[in-house]
């Protein structure tokens, strides 16, 4: 098994960042943390308020400073949101700092996984399944981008990912 120390989780709302991430952190012995949830908590405020409130932008800059401290933390399974790739910033910190994971799950999926998630504020308005492929087409590419591996989590449940993970992760090693 690498040496990793710090496992940053990418990917689209749905994939299973926050669930496969905690699995993970389990199998390898590591924390897990999320960058929504740290953000929440830092605010005493949940997302879908941030967005209200201070719009898109406003929450990007939070979770921007979020990202630069969390992504220097060791023995860490960090899931984060699905725009984080959005800003060079994020990109540059989980690249330069970590071992970084794609979990891919179709646009199909993702409609499937998040229909009845009233907490995904960019989910709201309008067709779900339209905004989900308009994301894509803009993040998919990011994603790739740093990803160091790239897994698909369409029709496997959320251990089975960790638990495939973990094995293809030693493989490698």
């Amino acid at each position: 098994m690498p040496a990793l120390r710090r496992i940053f989780l990418v990917g689209p709302m749905g994939a299973g960042k926050t669930t496969i991430g905690k699995y993970l952190a389990q199998h390898l012995k590591l924390q897990f943390a999320d960058t929504d949830s740290e953000i929440e908590e830092r605010t005493g405020a949940d997302i879908p308020w941030i967005f209200d409130v201070e719009g898109e932008e406003g929450f990007r800059d939070r979770e921007q400073q979020v990202v630069a401290q969390m992504t220097e933390w060791d023995d860490i399974v960090l899931a984060t949101g699905g725009g984080v790739v959005l800003r060079p910033e994020n990109r540059r910190a989980l690249a330069g700092r970590g071992f970084v994971i794609y979990l891919y799950a179709s646009i199909d999926e993702q409609v499937r996984r998040t229909r009845r998630d009233r907490r995904r504020p960019l989910l709201q308005n309008g067709d779900p399944e339209q905004v989900l492929r308009s994301l894509m087409v803009v993040r998919d590419p990011l994603y790739r981008e740093i990803a160091d591996h790239i897994i698909e989590t369409d029709d496997c449940s959320p251990r089975t990912v960790a638990q495939r993970l973990v094995r293809e992760l030693v493989e490698n090693d």
